[in-house]
């Protein structure tokens, strides 16, 4: 896999850059253009103890320029965003589709599209050359596809990988739950490393197929593929495909989105 090239442009804004997943939320400083502090709590606890510590402790070194926040679970926002606001001192910015993102919607119902997913256009647009498929693999996987002059014009869903284990389990008696882990086996031989074999594999197969089905449609000499999410680097590692990992493209897309969208 490339290393991803890193960007030329640097601004000083200390923004508090979040996102709010189904399983997992990541946090983040986004300073010069960098994300130079991140840390992931479990959606679930996103109300606790644990995250009013974290933020206070953050505010404790540092108070904020802003506060960026994307979400794909509706139901947290607005105890959410009113707990942030508080212990931050800033009205944080809750992203949708009529912000400036640095390229173009055309998406025919752009409402519908996930905040993640313009963070990850924002960033990309921002970072690569355009065309691009942005991979970003979590407990969905979504394929974006920015293209010249259209910007962001849809993509594909897929599971996640941890999703295809829990199906496994839920929906047969004798397999067994199996956490997601590095496997170096080529032929299982037990039940639990066969089924990490077929979820990696199989995954990865899955993964390229798409892309190389974009690919051809797009018709393009070339085309930018970036991937992100807690599993890209997992599900990445050893494809015969021209990718660019980069695991802070959301949190850095949620920065940029402060950038072309303060007001100062």
């Amino acid at each position: 896999m490339r290393k991803r090239p890193v960007t030329a442009r640097m601004a000083q804004l200390p923004v508090w850059v979040i996102d709010v997943g189904n399983s997992s939320t990541s946090l983040g400083w986004y300073t010069s253009g960098r994300i130079v502090k991140r840390e992931r709590i479990p959606t679930a606890e996103l109300n606790g103890a644990a995250l009013r510590d974290l933020l206070k402790s953050w505010r404790a070194q540092q108070n904020p320029r802003g506060v960026v926040v994307a979400s794909v679970v509706p139901k947290v926002n607005d105890k959410f965003l009113k707990l942030t606001h508080r212990l931050s001192g800033v009205e944080p910015l809750l992203v949708n589709h009529q912000l400036q993102l640095g390229a173009a919607i055309t998406y025919p119902q752009p409402e519908r599209i996930g905040q993640d997913r313009l963070a990850n256009v924002a960033g990309a647009v921002a970072r690569y050359e355009i065309p691009i498929i942005v991979i970003d693999i979590g407990t969905a996987t979504t394929f974006d596809i920015i293209q010249p002059r259209k910007g962001y014009t849809g993509g594909v869903i897929a599971p996640g990988p941890d999703l295809m284990l829990s199906y496994l389990a839920e929906k047969t008696s004798l397999l067994p739950p199996v956490e997601l882990m590095p496997i170096r086996q080529a032929v299982g031989k037990t039940t639990e490393q066969a089924m990490r074999l077929g979820a990696l594999h199989g995954y990865r197969g899955m993964v390229k197929e798409i892309c190389l089905h974009l690919m051809r449609r797009l018709r393009y000499q070339r085309v930018t593929l970036c991937a992100t999410g807690g599993y890209a680097r997992w599900v990445l590692k050893g494809m015969e495909l021209p990718l660019y990992y980069d695991r802070d493209l959301t949190l850095y897309g949620l920065g940029r989105i402060y950038e072309l969208n303060r007001k100062e």
